[in-house]
């Protein structure tokens, strides 16, 4: 009784994740952060999360003396074999004034997405041409696409900032 609805199984040294939907949106964004971490940690990176809840970026990834902004989203809406990823922020409180704060990605460096079969991707931001959502799964960020439970981009295209 109020544990977790989560699932997660080892596989071959990967992680899968079998239910990302959470009840609360912010356990779910947990649950992608984590996964980021996770990630980042294996590929070499230190990690530090800020104190406080910033719309900018979940996480600073450090490597090599060089500091990225990761800003992490998650979803579980699969819309004709793409995943649709909402970068816009609609609020998150009780007195939301019905403004939507479109995405910038001069606020970030890279976005890290989990969906909800497990799949990864580490994008630029300087790649991220959408202003409030992206579609995930298909050709356009193939190449972004990482490997969970290992420290590879698809493709070995390696992790450099634009």
């Amino acid at each position: 009784m109020g544990r977790p609805e989560v699932s997660v199984c080892i596989e071959e040294e990967r992680w899968r994740m079998l239910e990302l939907r959470q009840a609360h949106p912010r356990r779910q964004g947990d649950i992608g952060e984590a996964a980021a971490i996770a990630w980042l940690t294996r590929a070499g990176f230190g990690v530090w999360v800020p104190l406080g809840h910033s719309a900018d970026a979940d996480l600073i990834a450090e490597r090599d003396r060089r500091l990225f902004r990761v800003q992490v989203k998650t979803s579980t809406v699969l819309r004709k074999g793409r995943y649709e990823v909402s970068l816009a922020t609609k609020g998150g409180n009780r007195s939301w004034s019905g403004r939507v704060k479109a995405n910038d990605p001069s606020l970030y460096d890279y976005l890290f997405v989990l969906v909800a079969d497990g799949r990864q991707w580490l994008i630029p931001a300087t790649a991220v041409e959408a202003r409030t959502a992206v579609l995930l799964g298909g050709p356009k960020y193939a190449a972004f696409e990482v490997e969970a439970g290992t420290a590879t981009l698809m493709g070995e295209a390696g992790f450099e900032p634009a």
